[in-house]
């Protein structure tokens, strides 16, 4: 598997540290001390599944291929105002491209779900079930959150990046796991009510929770033994990776996984500051962002490594 191109998209409202405390006991100080973000991009009158097919477009195009070349679209995806049909298939529908040859499935492994993605892409690819395909990663976390609470809150935006995957020998090596932890992180939807339910005065809605001195400890535990264990698997060193993407959680997190390697601090890629915690779609955002400013050039050595709510975690080793 190789990456053909890539694309990612975000809604033109930028919010700052000092916006949000016009309404919330907070201050830019206090926000980006904790966690090194200082603005989000949120939506507002934006369609979100608008938003993905953007970026989507944006990969097609860079790959050098029109969307009726796309024979499957993955799309990850945590949360948005559809439940079904998947995003997926409105991606499909935004695009134009006709069916029935191009089928649409959506996946969710929370934060870590763009290296999940990829190993089902590269199985596709490998199985000859697919020759390009489209794979975006969306996310309106802003909608999940409970905005009276600035723990919260003030980490998340929204975005979507996206790549075009097609046939090559670029996928290196790749580690997928989940502990079960669910309290760690999660949120509910409420539900339409039936006649039969037995859960008295239970209100099934729960804006997301996140607790955030478990997420450090599990993703600063479990992100540098994943990086070392995908490079060995992949027969190279760490010296070898020319650039390392992380989930852009917290400035905090990505600093303590970063102290565990004797590397130059600018192979550790980040966008964090301007973009807040984007979930899935951080990772894919930030290597368009480099790809567009020639940081990230062909041939280069790049790892993935994601965590979220599940507990669960990714890491992927992938040449440019």
């Amino acid at each position: 598997m190789k990456i053909l191109g890539t694309g990612s998209a975000l809604p033109r409202k930028t919010v700052t540290n000092d916006m949000l405390s016009e309404f919330l006991d907070t201050n830019d100080e206090w926000i980006s001390t904790r966690t090194g973000i200082k603005s989000r991009q949120i939506i507002t009158d934006e369609r979100f599944e608008e938003l993905a097919a953007l970026a989507g477009q944006r990969a097609i195009e860079a790959a050098g291929l029109v969307p009726e070349d796309i024979d499957f679209i993955l799309c990850h995806n945590v949360c948005n105002l559809y439940t079904t049909p998947s995003l997926a298939a409105l991606v499909q529908h935004s695009l134009g491209i006709k069916g029935p040859n191009c089928p649409t499935m959506d996946i969710n492994a929370a934060c870590a779900g763009f290296t999940y993605g990829l190993d089902i892409c590269e199985a596709f690819l490998q199985t000859g079930r697919a020759n390009h395909i489209l794979f975006v990663c969306a996310e309106e976390v802003t909608r999940m959150v409970d905005w009276n609470q600035r723990e919260t809150c003030v980490l998340f935006g929204d975005a979507a990046g996206a790549v075009v995957l097609g046939k090559g020998d670029n996928y290196l090596a790749s580690k997928l796991t989940s502990v079960p932890m669910p309290e760690v992180i999660y949120h509910r939807l409420p539900c339409e009510p039936t006649p039969y339910e037995t859960g008295e005065g239970i209100d099934t809605h729960q804006p997301l929770v996140l607790k955030g001195r478990e997420v450090f400890r599990m993703a600063v535990t479990t992100a540098p033994r994943d990086i070392r264990d995908v490079v060995e698997k992949a027969g190279l060193q760490l010296e070898d990776i020319d650039y390392y993407l992380l989930h852009q959680a917290n400035m905090r997190i990505i600093d303590a996984i970063k102290q565990n390697f004797n590397l130059p601090a600018e192979r550790f890629l980040h966008n964090i500051e301007r973009r807040g915690n984007t979930s899935s779609a951080s990772i894919p955002v930030l290597l368009d962002e480099k790809v567009r400013e020639g940081v990230i050039k062909r041939g280069d050595l790049m790892v993935f490594n994601g965590f979220g709510a599940g507990f669960v975690t990714s890491s992927a080793v992938m040449r440019y």
